[in-house]
Order: structure tokens, then sequence, then C-alpha cells
């Protein structure tokens, strides 16, 4: 068996590592640069499982502690392009969630249409998100007898969401959807069209309903907007129209 020695040189002639020293010194890490490289770590894969998202408020704030860590991580260990870098994604970001969060009510942020019954954008809204419609709202089937209101939420020129509301009889109109696309699902879209219940009076609805029980964020959700808990449901009184 033959074996290969490098030389390296040095000062222009063949240097010959000393053999006899040992095996070559292995770098050996202090605990807190363990603990460092692991923070340093976990900043990288925030910033990667945030990109995932789909809601876009949920993609801001896991953005911006990701951003914010590898600020800090790359600060300390002098590597100051990604320092800076990060450092103005970071910046983005909290301007964005500021921005997003002022808007979260703001009814010039967002507009609500009433469509009719066969709406063809109404009708895309619900065959697009058909899998995620029938997974939050079981009970609801499109092609039930046609709504009597049907409102869709808009956000400049795209659209975040739906309310489908079907007459039960005696002034009662039953909510069968308030449908929210998973991008502004952090939002509450839905509220925009609560607000005017002269839409609601001028179908004739005097009380409106929402049936079965409500997961805990639905429901401070519900109250919000003005509905309030009875042993069915939530219901909610329709003022008279002016």
């Amino acid at each position: 068996m033959t074996s290969t020695i490098r030389l390296s040189l040095r000062g222009g002639e063949p240097f010959l590592p000393n053999l006899s020293s040992g095996p070559v010194p292995v770098r050996r890490y202090s605990r807190g640069m363990v603990w460092l490289e692991i923070v340093g770590w976990a900043g990288s894969l925030l910033v990667i499982v945030s990109l995932t998202q789909a809601r876009v408020l949920r993609f801001r704030w896991l953005n911006l502690v990701g951003a914010v860590i590898a600020t800090a991580y790359n600060a300390i260990v002098g590597i100051w392009p990604f320092a800076v870098m990060n450092g103005v994604i970071a910046v983005i970001d909290v301007y964005w969630l500021f921005r997003l969060h002022r808007e979260r009510h703001d009814a010039e942020a967002y507009g609500v249409l009433e469509v009719p019954a066969d709406d063809s954008v109404l009708r895309h809204l619900l065959d697009t998100h058909a899998p995620d419609i029938a997974r939050f709202h079981p009970a609801f089937v499109a092609a039930d007898p046609a709504p009597s209101a049907a409102f869709v939420v808009v956000r400049g020129d795209e659209l975040v969401g739906a309310v489908v509301v079907r007459s039960a009889g005696d002034g009662v109109g039953r909510v069968d959807l308030d449908y929210v696309t998973p991008r502004y699902r952090d939002f509450t879209p839905g509220e925009f069209v609560y607000r005017d219940s002269g839409v609601f009076a001028a179908h004739g609805f005097r009380r409106l309903v929402v049936g079965g029980s409500s997961a805990p964020e639905s429901s401070a959700y519900l109250e919000r907007v003005g509905f309030h808990p009875t042993s069915d449901g939530w219901e909610r009184e329709v003022p008279a129209a002016a």
C-alpha cells in the first residue's frame, strides 16, 4: 500500500509537515458559540417558514421575527451585508404590519358589493374555494335555493370574502355562509357587510341567525358584529330601515 504526502510551499521551498506532531487540532466551539449558531439557524428557519404562509398577517409576523433574529446574529458575527439586508426587511415588515392593523377595520380599505344569486363572481369564489368552504362551513350547499341576499367583499381589486343569507321565514335571515379567503383569514372583512343593516331590512329581515356552536375566534367575531349567543346558536336584531 502506498500513500501520498502532499507538499506545501513555504518561501518558495517545499515544506514537509511534521508527521510526528499528531493529528491536526480541531477548532472547538464554546457553549456560547453553539447557542449563537442555534439562534442564527432558528432565525433562518422562521424566515423560510414565513414564506410558506398563505395568511398575509401571519407571514409578516413570522418574517419580522426571523429577520430580527437574523439581523442580530449577522451583526454579532460581523457579516454586515446580511445584517443590513435583514434589518431593512424587518423595517419593511413593521411598516406593513402597522398598515395592515390600521386598515383591519377601515371601511375605506374594503368594499362590499351586493350581488344577485346567479352572479358569476360569487359563483367563481364558491367554486374556487369549495374544499376550504366545506371545511369551515360543512352545512353550506351552494346549490340550495337562491339566497335572499348575497354579498362579496373586496379589497382593491382582490376578492376576499362572501356572505350569503337565506330566508328562514317570518322575517328571519339565516346566515349560511360568512367566508374569508385564506390570505385574509386573520382579518374580519365580513364585518363590513353587517355595518349597513339597512341592506338586510330592505330584504324584509328583522333578525339574522347563525346556527350551531362556534370556535372561540368565531365567537369573538360574531360578538363584534352584533350577534349574541342563544340556545341554538347566535342571533342579531336588524334595525328597521330608515
